[in-house]
């Protein structure tokens, strides 16, 4: 079949002709129908944050349909409609027993494995030679191979084409407001990033009825698409000699009752984490700092009972918790439409990357 193959960091993939073996124990081979793009895949792309590990298929947010299943696998069969996840739920380690957490110690993501758990091999080859997996999804092939425990399973009635984006950017937003920072009713949110993800914060604290939405971004022309996400003010912290997490407390009689972190910037982390009001104020985080990142605030911030959390994946367990928000969409809860802004052949996904790392996309 036909797959997008990066042969070298940060150079344009090559639409190629790929064999895709069959799947393997706890495995299954997807047919692929649509894959969106995630800044993720640019950044393994680039190489800047691991080993280089090339050829590789990348790409991990996507929709297909289960074209046959590995031995072991019973969950799944041929024609389910199914979301790929980069990272796992196998069910038995002590992450998927606890309700707490949604880290599971054999499928977490790993973007440094370029082949199968079960065998370490690649099921990927051009004339004999291993193409590399990506996050153990590589959606940008219009056949892949992934563990089952990676697979979840959805109603076969939702449009792929707009679902695809639930299994990464859009769910780990929502899930950061809506599981971690639970805003309750007529609270204020503080959302910082108004990328996808922080978009999707944003969608998040609009379902859970937040009465302010406080979108905080360095590009001011992302306010206006914002407001459709449920985003009632905007603060460019450009536009102001003093710290934002002080212009935050001043708008808001002492800060907000909750804030999300959706840059990567430890600037922002300390921001979100001292905009939200002592007491009860609830900051989580969001974004993936550079690995050397660290950064510091005063204990008395804690003191004052201001907490801060971490999230990994919104907290959705991606087997029990994914095929839930493809409901929200079904039952016109959650907006997915107003996420997706092109339409590309997979033919010309370099034009989609394009389109994303100038701003438009």
């Amino acid at each position: 079949c036909k797959a997008a193959v990066a042969w070298e960091a940060g150079k344009p993939l090559v639409m190629e002709e790929v064999e895709v073996a069959p799947p393997q124990k706890h495995e299954v081979r997807i047919k692929i129908l649509f894959t969106s793009l995630c800044h993720t895949d640019v950044y393994f792309w680039e190489a800047k944050g691991q080993t280089p590990l090339f050829p590789r298929i990348f790409g991990h947010e996507a929709g297909g349909i289960v074209e046959s299943v590995g031995e072991g696998v019973t969950d799944l069969a041929p024609g389910d409609h199914v979301l790929p996840i980069f990272t796992g739920e196998c069910g038995d380690c002590p992450h998927c027993h606890s309700e707490e957490s949604n880290m599971c110690d054999l499928l977490r993501i790993n973007t440094e494995r370029g082949g199968m758990i079960h065998d370490g091999e690649s099921r990927f080859s051009i004339d004999g030679k291993p193409i590399y997996h990506f996050a153990g999804t590589s959606t940008f092939s219009e056949y892949t191979v992934i563990h089952s425990g990676q697979v979840a399973k959805i109603n076969p009635d939702a449009p792929l084409d707009k679902v695809c984006i639930v299994s990464c950017g859009l769910s780990t937003g929502l899930g950061a407001t809506l599981n971690v920072a639970k805003p309750k009713k007529g609270q204020s949110v503080a959302i910082f990033g108004l990328g996808a993800v922080g978009l999707a914060a944003a969608e998040g604290a609009r379902i859970a009825g937040a009465s302010r939405i406080i979108g905080v971004d360095l590009n001011s022309k992302r306010f206006d698409e914002a407001k459709k996400f449920g985003v009632t003010e905007f603060v460019n912290p450009k536009d102001h000699d003093k710290p934002v997490q002080q212009v935050i407390a001043e708008m808001t009689d002492g800060g907000v009752d909750r804030s999300v972190e959706c840059t990567g910037s430890v600037q922002a982390m300390i921001q979100a984490f001292e905009c939200v009001h002592d007491g009860w104020g609830v900051a989580v985080l969001v974004g993936v700092p550079s690995k050397d990142d660290a950064f510091k605030t005063h204990p008395m911030n804690f003191l004052n009972e201001r907490t801060l959390k971490g999230t990994f994946f919104g907290n959705y367990k991606p087997k029990t918790d994914i095929p839930g928000v493809v409901e929200q969409y079904m039952n016109k809860e959650l907006e997915i439409e107003k996420f997706i802004t092109h339409a590309v052949p997979f033919s010309e996904i370099n034009k989609a990357f394009d389109y994303m790392l100038k701003g438009e996309g």
